[in-house]
Parts: structure tokens; sequence; C-alpha cells
């Protein structure tokens, strides 16, 4: 009923039928009879349904909120991961920026000077 009382057909039926008096002015009695008949039934119906329909909203939006709170945690985590991975990045670039310009690094044991032949040479030597 909530459905077909909701509708816009339903709107147009009852302009329709509030109409009919100027049509038939002998109607009048009768036809106000039928509509209060009519309220008297569709406003408590309206209202069932009104709130049959309101306590599935309410269990949808619990869902949704659980569903929601599930993944904001997951997120988080992925959040604390992802700074885990970025903060040993960070350290290493700063690591890398203190290092001296002129000098290449093969792994972290040997280091070339590139402009002073003399540190090249005793590299050399001690490897």
């Amino acid at each position: 009923m909530t459905i077909i009382f909701g509708s816009i057909w339903c709107v147009y039926a009852f302009f329709l039928f509030s109409l009919i008096p100027i049509l038939k002015p002998d109607w009048q009695g009768p036809l106000l009879y039928i509509s209060n008949c009519i309220q008297l039934v569709a406003l408590p119906a309206l209202m069932v349904g009104s709130a049959i329909l309101a306590r599935g909203s309410d269990q949808r939006a619990t869902e949704d909120h659980a569903a929601l709170l599930e993944i904001l945690n997951d997120v988080r985590e992925e959040m604390a991961r992802l700074r885990n991975t970025t903060a040993g990045i960070a350290q290493q670039e700063r690591a890398n920026s203190e290092r001296p310009t002129d000098v290449v690094s093969i792994s972290d044991e040997a280091v070339i000077s590139v402009n002073d032949p003399a540190s090249a040479q005793q590299a050399s030597k001690t490897s």
C-alpha cells in the first residue's frame, strides 16, 4: 500500500476523484464519505509501511557502518605498513644526500674518489 499510495498515479487518481463533485454535485455526500474512509485506512497503512521501510533502512545503515569501519581499519593497517616502508627509504635518502658528490660507491665497502687519484690507488691496495 505504501508503494501504491506513494506513486504519482495515485496522486492523479485522487485529483480526478476530487473533481467529480464539479461534474456531479449531488454525489458530493457519498464521495466525502468515501474519501474519509480512504483516509482512515490509508494513513495508518502508510505509517506502518514507513516504519517497515525505515527499519530496513536502519539495518542497511548498520551493515554499511560495520563495513566502512572494517575498510577504515584495513586502510589504517596499510598506512602503517606504508609509513614503515617509506621511513626506511627516507633514511636511505638522507644518508645518500650526506655523501660527498665526488665519491662513487660501488658497494658499502669499496669507495672510489673520482677527483683524487691517490685515494683511488689506496682504496685498490686495501681491497
